[in-house]
């Protein structure tokens, strides 16, 4: 049953009707205070559904979060990021027949063309690597624009396709072009994480990579792809609302990405421990934690949308463990940082009461390092595991009508007032 709410503006009442969620908090359709002169206010959209969506889920309250219905835990443990990919593009997990032909789809787009792999000739070593990803992916433009017709469903799953292929591909080159070295192909008998590794690490010869990181890497994209409409999802879909160049929208979202407080989190997290330094610190940086004074933040604790706990924090942190096991590594200073850290977090009741579990960002920071990603690197990382959910808005948004859009304000500044002449001034 459709409720309504209704508001009185000096004397008038006006109703305004409900949309009712398939889970999750109902909406109030505020459309209609346009009308009467009014709109809302709502700084950062924390109140507001910007749009409707079929996509991911997200409980807060209770550490959920789906992916088309699907519960994050069961798809890290039985299905892998291209999967998980395909799901998020067409709303429904694949038959062996559809998966093998996406598979084939994403191998046969994974190489960049000679003559644009040139524009990392442009960036300084130095550069960071996020630049270089920004500007590569807007750069495929123009490689595509006029083959791209975005009113039509089969050129979107085409666009889709290539940017989920040959997002790897550019990552693991601003990774080496950083490095100084030279390219590695993509290989197509590897399987989507082991191919990033390899062109990573790689020496041109047949790949070695452990199968036990390859399957810690693709949960680290598989983790990543979706988290519903928040700011780099947000500013794809803004982006691409203005008909823009799909891969123009997808490096508006890399740029939001790119942001500390979104997409650098579990760099943060290496930051923090490499800051507390050793393990008999722990205690005297918990304090400062602790004092609202104190300018130290916890980095990896919390979240800002799960206020139990986070849902991919678990598999994380079985991920982590898997790859220190795989690795040997147990005189790692930081590692002991961090699982005293841990510890301290489930005990301590300052930490308790307020909800501040371990987040993916702790376990994925410390996974991270332990296969050898150089921490400039770990929001490039996430981009690679974004981009599926990135593109499927992008492609939801423009399979029905939609409008630009257009946030309003609340106008702070001066009355009308007329010019003066300078010599007058």
């Amino acid at each position: 049953m459709t409720q309504k709410v209704q508001i009185t503006i000096d004397g008038k009442t006006v109703e305004l009707p409900t949309m009712e969620a398939t889970e999750g908090t109902n909406v109030i359709d505020v459309r209609g205070l346009i009308s009467e002169g009014m709109f809302t206010y709502d700084p950062g959209f924390l109140s507001t559904a910007s749009c409707d969506s079929t996509i991911t889920y997200i409980d807060g309250d209770n550490g959920i979060l789906l992916y088309r219905g699907y519960p994050i835990d069961q798809l890290a443990d039985q299905s892998n990021h291209l999967e998980a990919s395909y799901l998020l593009l067409n709303g429904e997990l694949p038959s062996q027949s559809d998966y093998d032909h996406f598979e084939d789809s994403i191998k046969k787009n994974q190489a960049i063309d000679k003559k644009f792999q040139q524009i990392f000739d442009g960036f300084m070593q130095g550069a960071h690597p996020m630049a270089m990803v920004g500007a590569t992916v807007a750069g495929l433009a123009s490689l595509y624009h006029k083959d791209t017709d975005i009113t039509n469903h089969d050129d979107r799953i085409k666009t889709a396709h290539r940017l989920i292929a040959k997002i790897p591909t550019l990552a693991a080159m601003a990774f080496r072009h950083g490095a100084g070295k030279e390219f590695i192909e993509p290989d197509p008998s590897l399987d989507y994480a082991e191919n990033f590794l390899n062109m990573c690490f790689g020496d041109g010869g047949p790949s070695n990579v452990s199968p036990t990181l390859a399957r810690a890497m693709d949960r680290i994209f598989l983790l990543h792809a979706d988290h519903e409409q928040n700011a780099s999802t947000s500013t794809v879909r803004m982006a691409g609302s203005t008909d823009c160049n799909p891969y123009a929208a997808i490096a508006a979202g890399v740029s939001a990405l790119w942001g500390p407080a979104h997409g650098g989190a579990n760099e943060a997290v290496l930051n923090m421990l490499n800051e507390i330094g050793d393990v008999s610190k722990v205690p005297e940086y918990v304090e400062k934690a602790k004092d609202k004074d104190d300018p130290f933040k916890l980095m990896g604790f919390g979240h800002r949308v799960y206020k139990n706990f986070d849902p991919r924090a678990k598999v994380m942190e079985e991920s982590c463990k898997e790859v220190m096991d795989e690795l040997g590594i147990e005189d790692e200073p930081l590692l002991h940082i961090a699982n005293e850290l841990e510890r301290i977090a489930r005990e301590d009741e300052y930490f308790i009461e307020r909800k501040l579990y371990p987040n993916i960002d702790f376990y994925s920071g410390i996974t991270l390092k332990a296969i050898g990603i150089p921490t400039n690197m770990f929001t490039v990382i996430f981009t690679v595991g974004r981009m599926p959910g990135w593109i499927s808005h992008w492609h939801e948004m423009l399979s029905a009508p939609y409008k630009i859009a257009r946030p309003r304000q609340l106008y702070l500044g001066e009355h009308r007032r007329d010019y003066v002449k300078i010599a007058a001034r």
